[in-house]
């Protein structure tokens, strides 16, 4: 398994290769583009800010780069929303490899954001990246901005409102919550997104 990890400055980086090393793979850092195109599958983990993210994936030439993989890419927490159209953060433009915006959670009485803990997983719809994931299966989350439930959304969480928790798109799928810190089910999903088959996107398909 030739696996990358998109050095994008995200500060989970280590604990992402730690549970990934406990799938027995070895998943180096890289920011070369050859190295990136030329993986089985990429993973772009973040924890921060949108708008210094892709500022930083700007500066290392890697926008175009995500934006030209065919291969199955995985984003993680601030990964997944900038795999989105743009984001209420710093009012950014991300990857647009997703259709939809991201934004703020609203603070409700009871709810506090940042959303931060641990969170039911509730599947919409079947998914290889959920293989073996029910309803009784819980993700540890940190985060205070969302991706909506939409059409690419194959599982949500509530925080005061719905929200995007595993999104796939084709080759291209993300999940908000932590899979590093999420136990067995972080682990299956890591799992899946080694071992699944996806297909191309319908849009992809016709490209």
């Amino acid at each position: 398994m030739n696996l990358v990890l998109v050095d994008s400055g995200g500060a989970n980086i280590g604990s992402v290769r730690y549970a990934l090393a406990r799938l027995g793979v070895e998943a180096p850092l890289t920011a070369d583009h050859a190295r990136i195109l030329a993986a089985d599958r990429v993973i772009l983990p973040g924890v921060g800010a949108a708008g210094a993210a892709m500022a930083q994936l700007r500066q290392a030439g890697l926008i175009e780069v995500l934006r030209a993989c065919r291969q199955p890419l995985l984003g993680i927490c601030l990964g997944m929303q900038l795999l989105f159209e743009s984001s209420e953060e710093g009012e950014v433009d991300c990857l647009g490899l997703l259709p939809g915006r991201v934004a703020r959670m609203p603070a409700a009485p009871g709810i506090r954001i940042p959303h931060m803990g641990w969170n039911r997983l509730q599947p919409l719809r079947p998914s290889p990246l959920l293989a073996g994931i029910g309803g009784d299966d819980w993700a540890y989350f940190v985060h205070g901005y969302a991706a909506p439930v939409g059409p690419d959304c194959v599982a949500a969480c509530d925080h005061g409102e719905p929200f995007a928790a595993v999104v796939q798109r084709g080759r291209v799928m993300g999940a908000q919550f932590h899979p590093e810190r999420s136990a067995v089910t972080g682990l299956r999903i890591l799992r899946n997104f080694l071992e699944a088959a996806f297909e191309p996107a319908v849009e992809e398909g016709r490209a």
